[in-house]
């Protein structure tokens, strides 16, 4: 079982310290979005144990993941399929930059239960179509928008060009609609469906959470590394702390990256 604290927004204690007590917090909801850090195994391992446990008590409707694409799905495969049929059906590629031995083990404990594992993500092939669509620019407040602006290039340390900015946005706002159509698509009553995404497409205040029809009750929790570094609340229900990770250099990495 994952040990590690959760800090509640409402409350400076860190608790629940499983991911069955999470669930006890979070639950009755029809949809759980699961925020991670894509390189923190310790929140992968806590997303296969809020499945396992949902499954167990026959409250997990579908597992919807940013790291597949929309269209792609298991609906058809027996529970004891072999993994290499699972990543046919999901359109699985290493090349997408989600390595198979980091999420399938979150995939498979879904396929074991019996549950449909279904593609949230916008696809690849619509990308170059929503980076020139400014009606997504509508999609949501102008404040909201400009911090998506902000967001990005602050999260390419600045070596992107200045017009590539809103259409690089407008793919992550895609993408964000994208997953809430397909999570609200998947609810079923009296079930939770998850949703497993990195944090920035399940906060409140600028991902998914804004795109879901109004009225939809929804939880969010969202898993950090390290302690968080201020004292502000986070737009989530509940953030689940692991041990940090190494220090990296994202920007040093970026920028030896647009060198080549």
């Amino acid at each position: 079982m994952l040990m590690v604290g959760a800090l509640l927004v409402a409350c400076a204690h860190r608790e629940p310290t499983n991911a069955t007590a999470l669930l006890d917090r979070v639950l009755p909801t029809p949809l759980l979005m699961l925020g991670e850090q894509h390189d923190a195994p310790e929140h992968q391992t806590l997303q296969r144990e809020v499945v396992q446990h949902l499954a167990a008590r026959g409250q997990l409707a579908a597992l919807v993941m940013e790291m597949v694409e929309r269209g792609h799905d298991t609906r058809a495969l027996p529970r004891d399929v072999d993994e290499a049929r699972v990543r046919e059906a999901l359109g699985w590629s290493e090349h997408g930059g989600w390595p198979w031995p980091v999420y399938g083990p979150v995939v498979m404990a879904a396929v074991r239960s019996g549950v449909p594992v279904v593609g949230g993500n916008l696809p690849r092939a619509q990308m170059r179509g929503a980076m020139g669509d400014r009606a997504l620019d509508s999609l949501v407040t102008q404040g909201v928008l400009q911090r998506q602006r902000d967001g990005i290039r602050e999260s390419h340390c600045g070596v992107l060009p200045e017009g590539q900015i809103a259409p690089m946005t407008r793919i992550q706002l895609a993408r964000d609609h994208a997953m809430a159509q397909t999570v609200t698509h998947a609810i079923t009553a009296g079930k939770t469906v998850v949703l497993v995404a990195g944090n920035g497409h399940v906060r409140r205040d600028l991902g998914v959470p804004l795109h879901l029809p109004s009225g939809l009750e929804h939880k969010v929790v969202m898993a950090q590394a390290g302690a968080p570094t201020d004292s502000i609340a986070p737009p989530a229900d509940m953030v689940w702390t692991t041990p940090p990770l190494p220090p990296r250099d994202h920007c040093a990495e970026l920028r030896q990256q647009f060198r080549r």
